[in-house]
């Protein structure tokens, strides 16, 4: 995951952690007097919001399942934007657990093939009713920008703004719960708003019993 920060997303990171109040980045109404896009639409960098993604809503209870220790096969895309079919395999382990009455869910998962190590910080905005997910990577020490979303049922989906190797994407990520012990994720991009999406990224997760 090649992504940029910078010093907002930080302080609405801090500002979500100690308040749980809204983080500011809700769609705003379109220029020259069109009507404003959905409330469900996804925001992004600029501020507007695209309208043909819809971003669900969830329950602060969503990621309760994820809580304690897990280990998870990667398959990762060797090769974006190429049609490429070969993956890099490669295992972790990870730690979750929840904060704040269910508002934060953190895991810290290590990768010991890649010698880096990675953070999850969930924040579930109340106002919203939509979980907001950064991942920071021991490798850069960088806060990459959040996907946003929630669950329906077991399956859950969660979008957002970012850049791949210097050319802007939406990003999607899908979770599903496969019963109390197992869960599968997945991460897409796309270049063209939404449209066309490309897979580049699943773990398969289990959990460590005892």
């Amino acid at each position: 995951m090649h992504r940029p920060t910078s010093t907002s997303r930080r302080r609405l990171l801090i500002d979500a952690i100690a308040g749980a109040t809204a983080l500011g980045l809700a769609p705003s109404a379109t220029a020259g007097g069109a009507p404003p896009p959905p409330a469900n639409a996804v925001p992004t960098k600029s501020g507007m919001s695209d309208p043909g993604i819809v971003i669900p809503t969830g329950d602060i209870h969503d990621f309760d399942f994820f809580v304690g220790r897990w280990r998870f096969a990667n398959r990762r895309l060797k090769q974006r934007w190429v049609g490429s079919d070969e993956w890099e395999e490669f295992p972790a382990t990870l730690h979750c657990e929840s904060r704040l009455g269910g508002v934060v869910n953190i895991d810290d998962g290590v990768f010991p093939t890649k010698g880096w190590s990675g953070m999850t910080v969930r924040v579930f905005n109340l106002a919203e009713r939509r979980w907001y997910l950064y991942w920071i990577n021991s490798s850069s020490g960088r806060l990459f920008p959040p996907v946003v979303g929630g669950f329906v049922g077991d399956d859950g989906e969660f979008f957002g703004d970012d850049s791949d190797e210097g050319r802007p994407v939406k990003v999607r990520f899908r979770w599903k719960r496969l019963g109390a012990d197992a869960a599968h994720w997945e991460q897409a991009f796309s270049q063209d708003g939404g449209r066309q999406w490309e897979t580049n990224w699943t773990m398969e997760h289990t959990r460590i019993k005892g």
